[in-house]
């Protein structure tokens, strides 16, 4: 991959991730923004669109990161195999951690584990769905490490908004990382030309 297609990357990945969290963070925050005219709307706009691309950089960087780790993966491990399996047992620890810490730390008398369940459920559902993707255009050997991309590392970003427990800045927090993540994963093998050949 040359120094243009890692360019395109940088800021076609900030660009959706500014965009998407800035439209939901507009979105949740529309009671303060459409309240004081034109300028207050578009100084908020611009706003949640700053703050959401702080957050796309953080994804990035979790990005480089988990190619790196997974790489350093296969050569502790020497077998994808194996370094599968543990991805998925770190995989299956996340998802439980997600809404039982969650649980444990928010939760109020008489309230039900079963809410805190619905978002990492989610998560686990819709990365499952990308790494199908992911592995139908590369090859199957993609789907778990894409999984484990999804799953911990997007979760492993959110942590700062986790430990706040305010279900406007989760969304805030969890739109551009996720966005920006899923693009990533699924724009990287057409930049490094490894798309499964038709």
């Amino acid at each position: 991959m040359n120094s243009r297609k890692v360019v395109f990357l940088f800021w076609s990945t900030l660009l959706v991730g500014s965009l998407t969290g800035g439209i939901v963070g507009s979105i949740l925050n529309a009671d303060r923004l459409l309240g004081g005219g034109f300028a207050n709307f578009f100084w908020g706009a611009v706003w949640a669109i700053g703050i959401s691309a702080a957050f796309s950089l953080i994804a990035q960087m979790g990005f480089f990161a988990y190619l790196t780790l997974h790489r350093f993966g296969l050569g502790i491990f020497k077998s994808v195999r194996l370094w599968n399996r543990i991805q998925v047992v770190i995989i299956a620890f996340v998802v439980f951690d997600l809404f039982y810490l969650r649980y444990a730390a928010f939760a109020e008398s008489g309230e039900s584990i079963w809410s805190y369940m619905i978002i990492p459920v989610l998560l686990l559902i819709y990365g499952i769905v990308i790494a199908a993707l992911k592995a139908k255009a590369t090859n199957r050997q993609a789907f778990i490490p894409a999984v484990f991309f999804i799953v911990v590392v997007t979760t492993i970003e959110w942590v700062p908004a986790l430990t706040a427990n305010d279900p406007k800045w989760l969304w805030i927090y969890f739109t551009p990382l996720l966005a920006a993540n899923t693009w990533q994963l699924l724009i990287l093998h057409r930049l490094t030309g490894t798309e499964k050949k038709a």
